[in-house]
């Protein structure tokens, strides 16, 4: 008998998996996967190759010596014990069978361990697997024929090859997703069933539907903010029969998007077949927020994957089910990031690459899509538009203020656009003039600035105010001046801590509006409190920044529409300007469009304008990923490693944040790390106990002994004192005002 695996039972026996049983388990599961986009037959033959390499005779040696069964040393063909190079023979065999055609299907099976590799060295690596004899060594094991056969399916249609950069690279991370999900679905059936099992206990989108009407059958139309969200749910649904594509839900802030945008997903889905929602977010710091909202309507239908998703013993919104989910996003709701969704497409790790199948036949909601990161615009919007025309992908662009994605050319430059979404709501315009319940004050001169002093004595006027700035520095200074008591907001607090503030913020608004708190109110922050966080208050202050933020810093005042006049929004020029990078280019492209407007500077015209001025200023593939990833070229390894939405040169640091919710989580989870206990599940926990310091910041922490290397990799404040309650990290020195989006 040839064996794939082995197992030691919870009783000590040991149990082997035939080889033959893995590779028609797998072949028959990538079949399935790939089919989704025509290619079963192609998913079939590399799940039926990808592991020949186990019947070489040394690779059957260290199976049963790492599992403790003596074996003969002196049999012939046997070389020395160790790892085995086991993936390689597949792919010789599919090139010297099917030769141009195999290659189609070579190199997933050679990278379904080691992940995709750059067409150079898989090359060389299958040079020196063949000089090594690694697909002789395999036949010594005398693979049965069905196994060998070598009869080619018909050559795949690959969708967009013609006319799409993107578009075989697209579609061999398929294929390798098919593979890999595959490959890991069937040894998991074998190893541990039961986990296996919890696999398939989700409802389907069809029976999760009833359950969100009911939910949403609660809400009456008493105001005429709810009135027009009514509206906007209507036209969401109405629209929902239309085929699978593009779509952009256009909607003042405050006007019901996230319910919306969740009506014409299962709607549509229903329609249309579609199998999951994904739904995808900016930001960490509101996507437990969001996943909440629709956990109350779905349950433990609901998935979150992203870095700072909390494990807990007690009240876990983390079971092993919803683990295992997060591994392939086979669940009918996925609720992440941008970073884990766009970093996924164009990742080459298997852990990474294991999901993408499961996109396709899915409802993409991209909620704030003016986020988009300008720096991978081209290949983001590429592979968007392949998806949404090729495999069978609804993709909706939601948000107050959509950035300019259809095609552009001018000065040489060529921007590979959308074409023009279908718009979910049924007048944009007469929407916006409904659901106008701000007026925003700009300065008389837009280069002239105004001090900390000044702008603290008229903030402290007002009762009930928020004030957002640009950096976490700004943010810390202008608190300095502001009446005791006044709160703050910034990436310098630890999640848990920014939770808490937000939620007391929630509380004391909603104590004043029904008259059990009369103490003024005044929060400064960053801009992490316009990403979604539901806030209302009647004046808000703005620093000069992108035109996108300041319509955002407009969604948190009068968001209800409940004041008897306007809400005030008051645009400012802070004297230190915006951190060089994009925020400060937002801000310039603003004023260049500000200062040649008329009326209303967040009347929807303006935006197509913003974006038009912001991306002619940007390199929109900053890191030449589509040339990267072109046919000819095919440097998938590479590409994934410059595909990175987030400086990985920012230091996460653990605080010791303590409160009568929070103390003792750190702590509980701080025990477990320490002993080794869960280590994956103790860092998840202590994520929201980081704060993210620049590679400056952090030398200087090291340099005075205020941080320590807690665990490996893992670095904590030394003394309690330098986290202040309401300020967070005190440090010096500047400041990029960035958020963490893992």
């Amino acid at each position: 008998m040839v064996y794939a695996r082995a197992i030691r039972a919870a009783d000590g026996e040991l149990r082997f998996q035939a080889l033959e049983d893995h590779l028609r388990g797998v072949a028959n599961r990538a079949q399935g996967f790939a089919a989704a986009f025509g290619c079963g037959p192609w998913g079939e033959l590399a799940g039926r190759w990808h592991d020949l390499g186990k019947y070489a005779a040394d690779f059957q040696r260290y199976l049963l010596e790492a599992n403790g069964v003596e074996v003969d040393h002196e049999d012939a063909g046997i070389g020395d014990s160790g790892r085995v190079d086991h993936s390689a023979a597949g792919a010789l065999h599919a090139l010297m069978q099917l030769g141009q055609l195999g290659a189609l299907i070579a190199h997933p099976i050679a990278a379904h361990h080691a992940g995709l590799y750059d067409a150079s060295d898989l090359e060389t690596r299958l040079q020196r697997a063949n000089a090594a004899g690694r697909l002789e060594a395999a036949q010594l094991g005398a693979p049965p024929a069905h196994i060998l056969d070598s009869t080619a399916p018909v050559p795949p249609t690959i969708p967009g090859r013609n006319d799409e950069p993107l578009a075989f690279a697209t579609w061999l991370r398929l294929l390798f997703s098919c593979l890999v999900d595959a490959d890991v679905l069937d040894s998991e059936a074998f190893g541990d069933p039961a986990a296996s099992r919890l696999r398939s206990a989700y409802p389907t989108l069809s029976e999760l539907k009833p359950r969100f009407d009911a939910h949403m059958a609660q809400f009456a139309a008493d105001s005429p903010v709810k009135q027009l969200r009514g509206q906007i749910l209507a036209d969401c649904r109405e629209r929902a029969a239309c085929a699978p594509g593009l779509f952009s839900l256009t909607v003042p802030t405050g006007g019901g998007k996230t319910l919306s945008s969740m009506a014409f997903a299962l709607e549509h889905a229903q329609r249309h077949g579609l199998k999951r929602i994904i739904y995808v977010i900016p930001y960490t710091s509101i996507i437990e927020q969001t996943a909440d909202v629709f956990r109350d309507i779905f349950g433990e239908s609901v998935i979150e994957h992203h870095s700072n998703f909390e494990v807990q013993n007690e009240g876990s919104r983390e079971t092993q089910r919803s683990r295992l989910a997060t591994e392939n996003w086979d669940a009918p709701i996925i609720v992440t990031t941008n970073v884990q969704f766009f970093e996924s497409l164009f990742a080459a790790r298997t852990s990474r690459c294991r999901k993408l199948h499961n996109i396709l036949d899915s409802v993409v909601i991209l909620d704030e899509a003016q986020m988009l990161p300008p720096p991978f615009l081209q290949p983001i919007v590429d592979m968007l538009r392949l998806l949404s025309q090729h495999y069978r992908t609804s993709i909706v662009l939601c948000t107050a203020t959509q950035p300019a994605l259809t095609e552009r050319r001018s000065f040489g430059h060529h921007f590979r656009g959308l074409p023009e979404p279908t718009e979910l709501v049924a007048n944009r315009e007469a929407l916006y003039r409904q659901l106008k319940r701000v007026q925003v004050e700009l300065p008389e001169d837009l280069s002239v600035g105004i001090d900390w002093p000044e702008l603290a004595e008229r903030v402290s006027a007002h009762e009930s105010v928020l004030v957002i700035v640009n950096s976490r520095a700004d943010a810390q200074a202008l608190h300095a001046l502001l009446p005791s008591g006044s709160l703050h907001l910034s990436g310098r607090m630890c999640g848990a801590h920014r939770s808490e503030v937000i939620q007391q913020v929630r509380q004391r608004l909603q104590a004043r509006r029904e008259g059990h708190d009369t103490a003024p109110l005044r929060v400064v922050s960053t801009s992490l409190i316009e990403a979604g966080v539901d806030v209302d208050f009647p004046v808000v202050y703005r620093a000069l920044a992108g035109l996108d933020s300041i319509a955002q810093a407009a969604g948190r005042c009068n968001r209800e529409g409940l004041l008897s006049e306007l809400g005030r929004v008051i645009v400012f020029v802070p004297m230190t300007p915006a951190p060089p990078g994009l925020q400060r280019m937002g801000a310039q492209a603003c004023v260049g469009v500000l200062k040649l407007a008329e009326g209303d500077p967040l009347q929807p015209a303006l935006f197509t304008r913003y974006f038009q001025s912001l991306y002619s200023d940007c390199e929109l593939d900053q890191h030449d990923i589509v040339g990267l990833l072109k046919a000819q070229s095919l440097q998938l390894r590479t590409a994934a490693e410059r595909f990175k939405l987030i400086d990985d040169g920012q230091q996460a640091i653990l605080v010791p944040y303590q409160s009568d919710a929070e103390d003792r989580r750190y702590a509980a989870a701080r025990a477990a790390l320490m002993a080794q206990q869960g280590q994956g599940s103790a860092l998840r926990r202590l994520q929201r106990f980081t704060v993210n310091v620049n590679p400056w910041d952090f030398q200087r922490l090291q340099h005075s002994h205020e941080v320590h290397e807690l665990f490996p990799g893992v670095w904590e404040l030394v003394s309690s004192t330098q986290y202040d309650a309401v300020l967070g990290l005190r440090l010096d020195g500047p400041d990029d005002g960035a958020l963490l989006m893992v």
